[in-house]
Parts: structure tokens; C-alpha cells; sequence
């Protein structure tokens, strides 16, 4: 028998993910996913090899996107003893909404590759937990459709393509369909050199199609890389955001903020907020990983706009490292395909329980009743090499005093 795991974020607790999912090592036994990598050892069993590496690799060698998790594996908490918390208050405020906890799910394209419910099931999944969905430009499914899905606040991401009017009819119609912001992505002129894809000659299937982009000089190839570089927009620059605003009546958040110089041109270009991202690991390989790039980013944003963060969050414990040093919440993009692929919109909603159910965990454990409190101090000073074992005492010969 399933047990549903409770957390903050949903009080009933989460749909168990359709059985058949074994874990693996357990003769056969199905077992539910207890953590996010086990949704992605799950997921890499079911998908094709061309898809699992079109979700799951990055740009180059990929150092980046290693990097991503292996910068919040670095970090410490420090724990607190007899915190006298019973149930920590998870919400935080996000352009005006109330979010149950600080995640939400990062735009990632064509969620019909994961399952063929697509999108809709996404945002089934997360309204259910009242989180947040980033819809992605190349949505397999269209933003009407996936609204009528959503119970929860729903955020578009556009490239801005080289015929602007596409990228400008999809902000309104976002507008009109109720989503609640634009996200606009400023570190893709065109996607960079994603080597799985190139030696596996990935494509699109022809059955997945950008179903917002029909019509149009933008729906492109089934090549991701190839159709970027004939159709984003390379001399986009910040004036592109109130054009964008004015347009849509929507606030604009930047997507690809790495740097104090990017944050302070955001910020001076009027946007609502920032997402520190290095697109996953699949632009710019060398990239500082986006925990590394957080605090330059905050300083530079002065609490100006509320920054968000993504990239590498597996664990609620990155999750709370990520808001001490300032993020305001972060968004999950991997996990959330990862989930799909293994128990449609079932799994989707156990991934987000999970993590909201760690990270109200780990609140306690460091002693935070709400999630205003977290700062800098609960994190451990950085520890660079082993831990080295105390010196003993020197010795000391008594025969000459």
C-alpha cells in the first residue's frame, strides 16, 4: 500500500505516482520515489536515449551544468537545537501572490517528449500544490490550454524572435488567457552548442509540435540549435522589455541574469524581477554555476525587484541555501520533466511535494519559523580541502624541565 507524504504546500498530501515505477534493486517490488534524483533514475529508464539527453545535457563539456548541483553540494547549514518550532510558515510573496512554498516549476520546452498529457498535466500538478508554472515559448501544448489546466499563477517565458510580433502576440495572448507575468530570456541569442544533441542528430519528433508558434516564421525546424539561429532576435537589447510591458500590461521579469552589470541594466530597464539561470547549463559552458552567482546579482538588485534562482535545486536544503543568500524563490525545471515522464501529472505533484515537505523540514532543523528569517548566518562559513584532525600537543621532555 502507497503512502501519501504530507507538506506544507498540499495538506492531503500528494497523489502517489501509477504504480509500475520500480526503483530498481528490489526484486521487482514497486517502490515510489523518495527524492528528486530518483525521479531522474526512473525517467532515464523510460525515455529514448536521444530525449533523455536533449532534457538532461547541457553546452559543451557540460562543466556548467555540473556545476549547478555541485555548488549547493558544497554548502553547510548550520542546524539549530531546540528550535520550538512545530509547523514553519513556508510562504513567501512573489509579485503580490502568495506562493504555499518558494518553488515553482522553470519553463522547459515540449513536455509531450516526458508524457503525452504535456503541459496541461504540469499545470494540473502544480495548481494542486498552488505553485507557479513557467509555460515555455516552445510549449508543446497552447497557452490556452494549459490555463485551463492551471489553478495556481501561471508565468510565460518568451524568446524574442527576430519578427517581433510574434513575441508580442504571445505576451497578449498570455494576458488574455490570465497569466500573471512575462518572463523574457536575455542570455539566448541562439542556444548554444549542446554536443549530445549534435552526435545524436536529436530532432523533434514530428508528432510534437510549438503549438503557440503555428503559423508563424518562428515554428521553425524540428533542430532546436539549428531553428534558434535563423529566428531569435540578436540585436535584442533592454529597451525590449517596456515594449514588452506596454504591449502586454504584464510585469517582465529577466531570465539569464548571471552578473551586478546584467542586474543593474534589468533593474534600470524596469523589470519586475530577476531569475538568476544559466539556462540549465546549456548556454555558455565555463558559466559560474547559479548559486555562485547569486550574491553578486542580489547586491547589484538592492532589493529593488525580487530575485528568483535556477538551476541544480534537488533538495529542500538548496532550497533554503538559495534564499539565504537571497532569492526570493527558486524554480525547478529538470525535476519537473523528469517527474512527468514517470507518473504524468501523479508524479509531477509528488516531485513538488517532496521538495516543499524537505524544505519545510530543513526550516525546522535550522531553526527558521518562517521563511523571512533566513539569511546568510544559516549557512556555514565555506570550507575549502579535508577536514584536518586537531595537532597534538607537542611533547614535552620533563628531564629538562
Amino acid at each position: 500500500m502507497t503512502s501519501a507524504v504530507r507538506h506544507p504546500a498540499d495538506p492531503e498530501g500528494p497523489a502517489p505516482v501509477a504504480a509500475g515505477s520500480p526503483a530498481g534493486g528490489d526484486g521487482g517490488r514497486v517502490r515510489e520515489p523518495l527524492a528528486l534524483d530518483d525521479f531522474a533514475r526512473l525517467a532515464r529508464g523510460r525515455l529514448p536515449t536521444a530525449t533523455w539527453d536533449f532534457i538532461a545535457g547541457g553546452a559543451g563539456r557540460e562543466r556548467t551544468l555540473a556545476a549547478n548541483e555541485a555548488v549547493f553540494g558544497a554548502v553547510r547549514l548550520r542546524p539549530r537545537a531546540l528550535p520550538g518550532i512545530e509547523e514553519p510558515d513556508t510562504s513567501v510573496e512573489v509579485l503580490g501572490a502568495r506562493w504555499p512554498a518558494p518553488v515553482g516549476i522553470a519553463p522547459v520546452a515540449y513536455h509531450e517528449l516526458a508524457h503525452p498529457d504535456g503541459e496541461p498535466a504540469t499545470a494540473a500538478a502544480a495548481g494542486a500544490l498552488g505553485l507557479p508554472l513557467v509555460v515555455s515559448t516552445f510549449a508543446s501544448r497552447s497557452l490556452e490550454e494549459v490555463a485551463r489546466a492551471a489553478s495556481a499563477p501561471l508565468w510565460l517565458q518568451l524568446y524574442c524572435f527576430r519578427d517581433h510580433e510574434t513575441t508580442l502576440g504571445l505576451a497578449r495572448r498570455a494576458r488574455d488567457s490570465g497569466y500573471q507575468a512575462l518572463v523574457l530570456t536575455v542570455d539566448t541569442p541562439f542556444t548554444g552548442r549542446r554536443l549530445r544533441d549534435l552526435r545524436n542528430g536529436f530532432a523533434v519528433p514530428a508528432h510534437i509540435a510549438p503549438a503557440n508558434l503555428t503559423g508563424t516564421a518562428a515554428a521553425g525546424s524540428a533542430s532546436p540549435g539549428a531553428h534558434s539561429r535563423l529566428a531569435f532576435d540578436r540585436r535584442l537589447d533592454w529597451s525590449f522589455v517596456a515594449r514588452l510591458g506596454a504591449a502586454s500590461g504584464l510585469p517582465v521579469l529577466a531570465k539569464g541574469v548571471l552578473t551586478g552589470a546584467d542586474a543593474e541594466a534589468a533593474v534600470a530597464a524596469g523589470v519586475a524581477g530577476v531569475v538568476v539561470s544559466n539556462h540549465g547549463g546549456r548556454q555558455l559552458d565555463g558559466a559560474p554555476a547559479t548559486l555562485e552567482a547569486l550574491p553578486e546579482v542580489v547586491s547589484a538588485v538592492r532589493g529593488r525587484c525580487p530575485v528568483l534562482l535556477d538551476g541544480g535545486v534537488r533538495t529542500g536544503a538548496d532550497v533554503l541555501a538559495a534564499l539565504a543568500l537571497g532569492a526570493r524563490a527558486v524554480l525547478v525545471g529538470r525535476p519537473a520533466l523528469y517527474a512527468l515522464a514517470v507518473g504524468g501529472a501523479a508524479g509531477v505533484r509528488r516531485m513538488l511535494g517532496l521538495l516543499t515537505e524537505d524544505f519545510a523540514d530543513t526550516m525546522v532543523l535550522t531553526g527558521h519559523a518562517a521563511t523571512g528569517t533566513i539569511g546568510p548566518d544559516t549557512l556555514a562559513p565555506p570550507h575549502h580541502g579535508p577536514p584536518t584532525a586537531p595537532r597534538p600537543a607537542p611533547h614535552r621532555d620533563r628531564s629538562h624541565g
